[in-house]
């Protein structure tokens, strides 16, 4: 029995690091692609460019009239739960059959309960407030829950080299995911009828915080001292139990390894052992 492909997909976020990488692989799938940016953009003949934004709402009924399925992968550190409400009420007006939404691993176990939490980890609480947003919608809905990704990884890192040395998060690991291995499975959920909540997908090994500190140090040739700092609080102590991991789903392909090779192709591999 042959399944219909949605006609008609909207990206949201698509000038974003995630939706940068949907938006080839969805056009070559065949659908017609609209794009939604705050800002005015050339359409082609391969996608049509609208204007819309989340975080307002703005545009948005127009920007989803006559669109099957939106891929939801405009986020950021706060407000997503703004931003999916925004979504989702367009999208019932205007008729759309599914939505296909981004979050992240530990969004459902990671408490962040407290004003230091919400500091340090505010992300993971966003993306909860999304989630309740999506799972209680009247459109339809899929769920993906990726690890962190790589450019999560050196954006961390890149924020703490403005210091003289590295504060790392004390027993807390990694397992970061490439954005194409993201994006594929994006494809396949946005082509496929929509699914709740679908198993993770983490990237193939964990790495401890230090250990993707001296990496990325090795390869960007920069040299800091690393101290390992204990972190408070319940959203750390669910970090350090492992709430951000997807260790039974590592089936990602893409390595921190060959990430930093590409990223940093003038410095000297990192060690894979």
């Amino acid at each position: 029995m042959s399944t219909q492909l949605p006609a008609r997909i909207l990206i949201t976020g698509a000038t974003g690091t995630l939706g940068r990488a949907v938006v080839p692989l969805l056009r070559d799938a065949g659908p017609r692609l609209r794009l939604l940016s705050r800002s005015d953009q050339s359409s082609d003949g391969s996608v049509e460019w609208v204007r819309g934004d989340v975080s307002t709402g703005a545009g948005l009924d127009e920007a989803f009239r006559g669109v099957d399925t939106i891929v939801h992968c405009a986020g950021s550190q706060s407000g997503d739960g703004e931003k999916a409400r925004n979504v989702v009420d367009a999208a019932s007006r205007s008729g759309v059959g599914h939505i296909v939404h981004v979050s992240v691993v530990g969004a459902d176990s990671i408490p962040v309960v407290s004003a230091a939490d919400r500091a340090m980890f505010g992300y993971f609480a966003s993306k909860r407030e999304a989630e309740q947003v999506i799972t209680n919608s009247p459109v339809s809905w899929t769920i993906l829950r990726p690890t962190q990704f790589h450019e999560f990884v050196i954006t961390v890192m890149a924020q703490m080299l403005k210091l003289p040395v590295l504060p790392l998060w004390r027993g807390i690991s990694f397992q970061p995911v490439d954005t194409g291995d993201v994006a594929r499975r994006l494809v396949e959920l946005a082509l496929g009828p929509p699914a709740g909540i679908v198993p993770a997908l983490g990237g193939p090994k964990t790495y401890p915080m230090h250990q993707l500190a001296r990496d990325y140090l090795a390869a960007i040739g920069k040299h800091r001292m690393i101290i390992n700092v204990p972190v408070p609080g319940k959203a750390a102590a669910a970090f350090r139990a492992g709430a951000n991991l997807a260790a039974d789903h590592a089936d990602g392909t893409g390595t921190w390894e060959a990430f930093l090779a590409e990223r940093f192709p003038e410095a000297a591999p990192v060690s894979t052992s």
